[in-house]
């Protein structure tokens, strides 16, 4: 394989860049060149390519956000849409693709190794951490730790005025990044999608904790669980305790990448060149503890990662 591509596609993720480097001078390195689609599938569709030789990704490893930029492609989703991504690639004389991103960015990537047996490998990069097949995405580290930093900044206002605080963070479907934050940042509750809560559970919570001369509380809610506001009023109206919430929304994406997600980023962007151009197709690689692993896409993302029942035990134990 002398020719291959790579884009990122849908949310973006701090350490986007990293992977990016990561596949361009493995690739260089194992004598390939390497081409870019500006916007994702999107295009790859409209040719929006740019040529990455060597010097194209120095400096990009501690920025945050994509090079490439991102975006979600409706075109990509018809039939129609593949075909003109797939024009495009065999014009361009890509003989691979390489896609960074979450879960519908690699179903596309699967996409085109089932529809036309093009050889694709998928990169897991999402803040959500939720893509199986892999403990880590790309992202995620930096995503937690941003939403850590905000908890212990309130935590001093908190206590300074004896209010609850409410931390909304990102998660529409599952909690991790509202139970690694919750967790190290010490908060009293943690309310995730996955998991059933009472407001009235926490509310007794809350008075059970001022009896013992606990002065502030902080709750975390993963958005997809519920919103900070609406617990914020409820806290209020049931317990009269003086209440403030905080949405941290899309700052979580954005930020110089943590060393963890740089090093994670770099080591799979070059696994995934790597066995592309050594004839693997159809999968993504990903992390095992600290061993790198590859899997099928399809066996990907016909399973569903699940956050640890364990911690969030921990974090009750903890919060007494």
């Amino acid at each position: 394989m002398n020719r291959i591509a790579v884009i990122t596609s849908g949310g973006d993720a701090p350490g986007m860049n990293a992977a990016i480097r990561g596949v361009v001078r493995a690739a260089i390195g194992r004598g390939a060149t390497c081409v870019g689609y500006v916007h994702g599938y999107e295009g790859i569709i409209h040719n929006e390519a740019m040529e990455l030789p060597s010097s194209a990704v120095g400096g990009i490893i501690t920025h945050g956000g994509t090079m490439l930029r991102t975006a979600r492609s409706k075109e990509f989703m018809t039939p129609e849409g593949r075909e003109a991504a797939m024009t495009t690639l065999r014009n361009g004389g890509v003989e691979g693709l390489v896609v960074i991103g979450g879960d519908g960015s690699l179903a596309g990537a699967l996409k085109l190794w089932e529809e036309y047996e093009f050889p694709v490998m998928g990169v897991p990069g999402s803040i959500d951490n939720d893509i199986a097949g892999s403990d880590y995405s790309i992202g995620f580290d930096t995503a937690v730790n941003t939403a850590i930093g905000a908890i212990d900044r309130v935590r001093d206002t908190a206590y300074s005025h004896e209010r609850v605080f409410v931390i909304e963070v990102m998660g529409r479907r599952n909690g991790f990044i509202a139970l690694e934050a919750g967790l190290s940042g010490g908060a009293e509750a943690i309310l995730i999608p996955e998991v059933p809560y009472s407001l009235l559970e926490v509310c007794d919570d809350l008075r059970s904790s001022a009896h013992k001369g606990k002065r502030s509380s902080i709750i975390v809610v993963a958005e997809g669980a519920a919103r900070a506001a609406d617990i914020k009023e409820f806290i209020q109206r049931n317990t009269g305790f003086e209440a403030r919430y905080l949405v941290l929304g899309h700052m979580q994406r954005g930020g110089s990448p943590t060393a963890f997600d740089r090093v994670l980023a770099l080591r799979l962007g070059a696994l995934a060149a790597n066995r592309l151009i050594s004839g693997y197709k159809g999968e993504m690689v990903g992390v095992d503890g600290t061993k790198l692993v590859s899997h099928p896409l399809s066996y990907v993302l016909s399973m569903e990662r699940t956050v640890d029942p364990e911690k969030l035990l921990l974090a009750g134990v903890m919060a007494q």
